[in-house]
């Protein structure tokens, strides 16, 4: 460390200190190599915080023109890349402030008159947060336009239904991606619920207990489009709930992202062959020329275990920590920052590949029709024709199904002498409801895979997105 860079330091912590800090300290204290991300939402909270100690009397108009016009001028040069960023000074605040000083002088020292560090870090963190929040949602948004397209396009296309990676009944490849539709609404419902929670402003609150100074927080909150000051000093500067709700909803998010994207590795695997990704999202092999990767889904799928540590990691950090503000919480930061930037990038891939992906008609229908899936249709028929009770329903379809199994053929194929070798009520009608389509059709009921309930699903989903 320079002299001047020491001497530097040292007035930004004021007169306690005779030496500078030691270089591993320096190193250990640093965060200004990741924390100037906040540098947007640090100029916004000195903006309205200088705006109120002028309104209240306690900042002279010309000190508060003269840091607003030396912020203005800060915005522009980190934005052309022009700001002499500091490891000496540790961190964004005290970069900004320091060089806000070089610009306008005493007025900048005057700047933090009724505010520390502890309360600027968590409205900065806090503003960034829900920045992020909104572009979620706006991410959301389009990944949930997407669905609906592809279960509009697709509401009559049959395919297989899983469970246990097992063929179980034909659904429809719009009820499948309607599924999907319902998943990441709730994941935009946790985040909005969150961005609701959060949405108060710990400026004001000062080092933990308030300041004597006359301000006005209402006006800083509102200012900020917070919803209100935080109600207790303590918690506005301790408070790090908002970033953990933030990586929890982001965690379950990445859940949905992650059981998404597993389907596309397997759907556009040579043996399943349902679905063909674009271009756009796959990649080749050095040596095998033949090989379509879908490399995109598989960094998707990976991302929650960068987002979900992240949460740990940050609950870890937080748990044995005292009230008020430790030093620890500089560790949240960084997480937060990496699994909103994989959230990000994970939501923008996943939304590039449903709008691109071409489902495969005829070898959805093929694998819809595989494993006997229509045979629960064949157990409904027996109840609802024959006014068999179902547990005996499911015995004849049962015989029936293994009948098929021995002679390697689908259900549809036994003749109607051969049903009624196992259940002489049978008639005729009971092919009607063997075909997968007629399975789809049938499944009316609020929810159900049917065709019509697809499409009105997909209209209910349009109009919400719309408001």
């Amino acid at each position: 460390m320079t002299k001047d860079s020491a001497k530097s330091a040292n007035t930004m912590w004021g007169g306690r200190f005779a030496m500078a800090p030691d270089a591993i300290m320096e190193e250990i204290n640093a965060s200004i190599g990741f924390d100037q991300r906040l540098a947007a939402q640090d100029i916004r909270g000195s903006r309205a915080h200088a705006a109120m100690l002028g309104a209240v009397g306690i900042l002279t108009q010309d000190d508060v023109a003269a840091i607003s016009q030396g912020l203005d001028e800060i915005e522009t040069e980190i934005a052309e890349g022009n700001f002499p960023f500091s490891r000496a000074l540790e961190d964004i605040h005290m970069n900004i402030e320091a060089r806000l000083r070089d610009k306008i002088g005493d007025a900048a020292g005057r700047l933090h008159t009724a505010r520390s560090r502890n309360d600027q870090v968590a409205t900065d963190f806090k503003l960034w947060v829900r920045d992020r929040l909104d572009d979620v949602d706006a991410a959301l948004a389009g990944l949930i336009a997407g669905f609906l397209d592809q279960a509009e396009q697709g509401a009559d296309l049959v395919m297989p239904g899983f469970t246990h990676l097992q063929t179980a009944q034909p659904v429809t490849w719009g009820h499948h991606m309607m599924a999907y539709v319902e998943m990441f609404a709730r994941d935009r419902s946790r985040f909005a619920d969150a961005r609701a929670r959060m949405n108060e402003s710990p400026l004001g609150a000062a080092a933990l207990a308030g300041t004597g100074f006359p301000i006005d927080r209402e006006r800083t909150a509102a200012a900020l489009g917070f919803d209100r000051p935080a109600a207790n000093s303590l918690d506005a500067v301790s408070d790090r709930d908002f970033a953990l709700e933030f990586l929890s909803a982001a965690s379950i998010c990445a859940t949905h992202i992650s059981r998404l994207s597993e389907e596309l590795v397997i759907w556009s695997s040579a043996q399943f062959n349902f679905v063909r990704l674009s271009d756009r999202f796959s990649t080749g092999s050095s040596i095998m020329p033949q090989k379509r990767n879908p490399d995109a889904a598989e960094l998707c799928r990976a991302k929650v275990g960068r987002i979900m540590g992240a949460m740990v990691g940050l609950m870890t950090v937080m748990k044995g920590l005292p009230l008020a503000y430790s030093k620890d919480m500089q560790e949240d930061k960084e997480p937060v920052f990496d699994a909103a930037d994989s959230l990000g990038l994970a939501l923008s891939a996943l939304t590039g590949m449903v709008q691109d992906m071409q489902p495969n008609a005829d070898a959805l229908r093929v694998a819809a029709g595989h494993g006997y899936s229509t045979a629960t249709d064949l157990a409904d028929w027996l109840v609802r024709e024959l006014n068999m009770p179902f547990r005996d329903a499911h015995h004849v379809t049962g015989t029936l199904v293994k009948m098929a199994e021995d002679r390697a053929a689908p259900l549809d194929a036994l003749s109607l002498a051969d049903m009624q070798g196992v259940e002489p009520r049978i008639t005729a009608a009971i092919m009607d409801v063997l075909s997968v389509e007629s399975s789809t059709r049938s499944r009316t009921s609020y929810g159900g895979t049917a065709p019509d309930n697809v499409r009105a699903q997909v209209a209910r989903w349009r109009e919400r997105l719309a408001g």
